[in-house]
């Protein structure tokens, strides 16, 4: 697929704002002169937004964005452009309550009326945290102005005791071996110290790095974007190279519905599998097509991801960290064997302007103990699995690389929680009728039930499994859970309970059978009577009176299609009202 860029010199989306000299002009134009800008600069060079998501209460999103944004700025000013710093909605997972996913629909929404209605010709996504990367890029999408993605980059590596710390998955280990009696807590609080020493997101292949690589997939970032380390200098190289690069781009009229096709998300489908990946980028990617008006299911998950192997030997599924992942050559190596093995669309444009094979072909592995050959996979069928059935008609997913291989085909007994308190009110009760063959089964934690589907589907077990020295059970919700956690967990069972899905009315010793192989999850009951069960079903989930949380609940979409707001799917493009002054 070839990209004809357009003819320029053109006229530029902000000179209806900054052109010519009429009173509306020169409103606009004497304004932003009171930051000391010359008159020249306004005389049809692309402004160029750089929309930050720095925020100190986003820790993924630290003070290393400010630096990051400054390097684009250079690379802009360089590239005769005219760069415009805008701080944009930063919603963090680990500050956000009651859970950051609630508002990635929010931010991405008013990065969308940010970018429509400012004077922009092209815009950097400076995103870090997970959450900010698909709303930027569902914001962009919905614009269609040319747009570019660079991420903060991770943490260093984390080391307690001489172990490889990663940050998350050994937030639950660490966690679990406390309960367990296997660690005492003022060695939790010792390992605490060692779990982020640098600035930057998740050091594991959690949900930032996850959405970073997905970014890089998509074509949407440069190549090498996804891994370099968030204090190495060649991480402030990249921002400032993607500054030179955006300006091009507005030139070029290259815009995200260029680079986001079809073959694109197949491809970040594809690389997700290849690197063990975060199961929360089934919902990002299906909400960013939603919005880019690419028609991308579930199905799509199953089919592209069901043959790729997992070949990134990373934390939560392998032993290693980020830091190593950029030293042994980054995602350019991932999507060069990928291509090798004929699952790359190679002719898929990229925001550099070439194709995707163009720009990988020629990389080099360096370490072939962190990117694998594929006989040595972790597992040869890593892509998520989508398993449907009564229990989950329209779907639920699983992450077969940090699953216990054991528990892909399982019957078990099902204790139910009704909620996440629920389920923190009983876990650690000595008398719950449990034991390691049973399913754990939580409801009412999807999209519209927490609300906004919090990362609590790796239900942590009950101590006296634990203590018996199972690490492992099959679990079950309509929840999230993070990408840095592991485990045989069932996610974002769709339709959710709290829109009366089958999930609501599950009971305490139904038997379910989980059966990978065969994409299949049974709630084992006759028809009638769980036809019978849903008729008598009433909703338990708390409902939100007014304000956002009410928005949300009666506009998000289920899981299976992105959990996006229902009004704001599809590109609504860059067109404005005419100016009032």
């Amino acid at each position: 697929m070839a990209f004809t860029p357009a003819k320029w010199p053109r006229r530029l989306r902000s000179q209806e704002w900054y052109g010519g000299n009429s009173r509306d002009t020169i409103y606009h134009r004497g304004w932003m002169k009171n930051q000391g800008y010359p008159h020249d600069l306004f005389d049809g060079r692309p402004i160029i937004g750089i929309l930050n998501t720095w925020s100190e209460l986003s820790p993924c999103n630290g003070i290393h964005m400010k630096e990051l944004a400054e390097k684009v700025k250079a690379g802009i000013w360089e590239a005769g452009g005219f760069p415009v710093e805008v701080p944009v909605f930063s919603a963090s997972e680990n500050t956000f309550r009651p859970t950051a996913m609630m508002f990635r629909n929010l931010a991405a929404l008013a990065v969308e009326e940010t970018i429509r209605g400012q004077p922009m010709d092209g815009c950097v996504l400076l995103v870090g945290c997970d959450k900010t990367t698909p709303s930027l890029m569902m914001a962009a999408a919905s614009v269609d102005l040319p747009a570019i993605v660079v991420t903060g980059g991770p943490m260093l590596n984390g080391y307690y005791r001489n172990e490889r710390v990663g940050s998350g998955t050994h937030l639950w280990k660490f966690s679990e071996a406390v309960k367990a009696g296997e660690m005492t807590q003022d060695e939790f609080l010792e390992a605490e110290a060692s779990m982020s020493r640098s600035t930057g997101t998740c050091n594991t292949m959690g949900t930032a790095s996850t959405m970073a690589s997905m970014a890089e997939a998509l074509g949407m970032a440069l190549s090498g974007n996804a891994a370099i380390p968030a204090v190495d200098s060649r991480r402030r190289v990249m921002a400032q190279l993607s500054g030179r690069r955006i300006v091009q781009m507005v030139k070029d009229d290259l815009k995200p519905s260029d680079v986001m096709t079809k073959e694109a998300f197949e491809n970040a489908i594809r690389t997700n599998a290849a690197i063990g990946g975060s199961t929360n980028a089934v919902i990002h990617l299906l909400a960013m097509a939603g919005r880019a008006g690419v028609d991308l299911t579930l199905e799509d998950w199953d089919r592209c991801g069901r043959d790729v192997p997992t070949i990134v030997n990373l934390m939560p599924s392998g032993k290693y960290l980020m830091e190593e992942f950029f030293y042994a050559g980054g995602l350019p190596v991932v999507l060069k064997r990928l291509g090798e093995g004929g699952l790359l669309h190679k002719d898929a444009i990229t925001v550099s302007g070439q194709s995707m094979w163009d720009e990988v072909k020629d990389v080099v592995n360096h370490n072939e103990d962190v990117i694998l050959p594929t006989d040595k996979a972790l597992t040869q069928s890593g892509g998520i699995v989508v398993v449907k059935g009564n229990l989950a008609p329209k779907g639920a997913v699983l992450k077969p690389s940090a699953a216990t291989p054991a528990l892909l085909q399982h019957k078990g007994r099902a204790v139910v929680f009704e909620d996440i308190d629920d389920y923190k009110a009983k876990i650690n009760d000595p008398d719950l009728d449990i034991d390691e063959t049973c399913i754990m089964v939580m409801k009412n934690c999807g999209p519209k039930g927490y609300p906004g589907m919090a990362e609590v589907g790796n239900m942590g077990l009950p101590p006296k499994i634990l203590k018996k020295g199972i690490t492992d059970m099959v679990r079950l919700s309509d929840a999230r859970m993070s990408g840095t956690a592991y485990g045989t967990v069932v996610l974002h069972t769709s339709p959710e309970a709290a829109a009366g899905g089958p999930l609501a009315v599950v009971q305490n010793g139904d038997m379910i059978e989980l059966d990978v192989a065969n994409r299949r999850l049974h709630l084992d009951i006759s028809d009638a009577e769980l036809a019978e069960r849903l008729a008598s079903w009433t909703p338990q989930h708390e409902r939100a009176d007014s304000g956002y949380a009410w928005l949300h609940q009666h506009h998000v979409e289920g899981a299976d299609t992105g959990a996006d707001l229902d009004f704001l799917k599809g590109c609504r493009g860059s067109a404005v009202g005419k100016d009032s002054h």
